[in-house]
């Protein structure tokens, strides 16, 4: 069945029950994206489908999560292109609402706020932006639940129980700030929704997939690569369980003129809190998390690594 197109919460809501009623559908996926779709994207829909019966993607571009006019105005729109990408991966419904269909009244007056672990590494970097992220993503979720439609939406919850569809939300693990901040407020805020994470998918080269990465030049792209070799070498000795000598890697990366580190560290996987020791030289034990963050040429991007010894 083609993937059908909608623009209005109220038509998602139909098409959603409808579906599910139509497949007596047990579980509904969600993949929130902002559109500019690529493999990355793909795997995030194709996890999704594999694991529900019924699956909706989002593409919105979110003005509150935009710190500079620019950037938004130049973030590319793809619409036909994605849709024929979450098509070929056997996505049900794509929800691609206007600006005014999420904010009818304007910018909201009431957000969601990232608070202190919203405030460190990229929200450091980009004031505000989490807080926007956030908002935008509680309101999909609510548009999301599967059968919301139907008289008895109230009733939904994870997990399928009581023979009720289980609801399930991806997200990538590239953007690892966001995935912690997502999975704190679907548990702060109780949100009857699960949480499902799907990892990085990068070129064969090593770069991280990023709808940013088409801004940059053979050169750039090039330069970029020094991201990945920098967190790969830190996955190296932490599986040697040898110390992480933070320093050298930074080092590696300072040495590629193109590149503009932001930050690089090594933290805590839930609370990303920097590790007390920062395993440069105590070898390391445990679980991390690598962070990293830096502008190539005019374009700024973001890549982690899970660590474990």
């Amino acid at each position: 069945m083609a993937t059908q197109v909608v623009r209005t919460a109220a038509e998602l809501r139909e098409a959603s029950a409808r579906l599910l009623a139509g497949k007596e559908g047990r579980s509904q996926g969600l993949v929130p994206t902002m559109g500019a779709l690529h493999e990355g994207h793909a795997r995030l829909a194709r996890t999704a489908v594999e694991q529900n019966d019924v699956v909706v993607a989002s593409i919105f571009v979110n003005p509150l999560q935009f710190g500079d006019a620019v950037d938004l105005d130049r973030y590319p729109r793809t619409l036909e292109a994605d849709v024929a990408l979450l098509e070929a991966q056997g996505v049900d419904l794509v929800f691609a609402p206007s600006v005014e269909e999420v904010y009818p009244d304007g910018e909201p007056l009431v957000r969601v706020t990232a608070g202190s672990l919203g405030e460190k590494w990229e929200g450091a970097s980009r004031p505000g932006h989490f807080d926007g992220a956030l908002t935008v993503v509680a309101k999909l979720l609510h548009y999301g639940l599967p059968g919301a439609g139907l008289p008895s939406a109230g009733a939904f919850v994870t997990g399928g129980g009581a023979g009720l569809p289980a609801y399930r939300a991806y997200f990538g693990q590239k953007d690892a700030q966001q995935l912690a901040l997502v999975r704190r407020m679907v548990a702060d805020l109780s949100f009857p929704v699960d949480i499902v994470a799907v990892p990085t998918v990068r070129s064969e080269e090593g770069l991280a997939l990023s709808s940013r990465n088409r801004f940059l030049s053979d050169e750039e792209r090039e330069a970029a690569l020094v991201l990945s070799r920098a967190l790969r070498l830190l996955e190296e000795r932490a599986q040697a369980h040898e110390p992480l000598d933070l320093d050298s890697a930074q080092a590696l990366v300072a040495s590629q003129p193109l590149v503009e580190l932001d930050y690089f560290d090594v933290v805590d996987p839930r609370t990303l809190e920097p590790l007390a020791e920062n395993c440069r030289k105590v070898p390391f034990r445990g679980e991390g998390l690598a962070l990293i963050a830096a502008k190539v040429g005019p374009v700024r991007l973001i890549d982690n690594a899970p660590l474990s010894s």
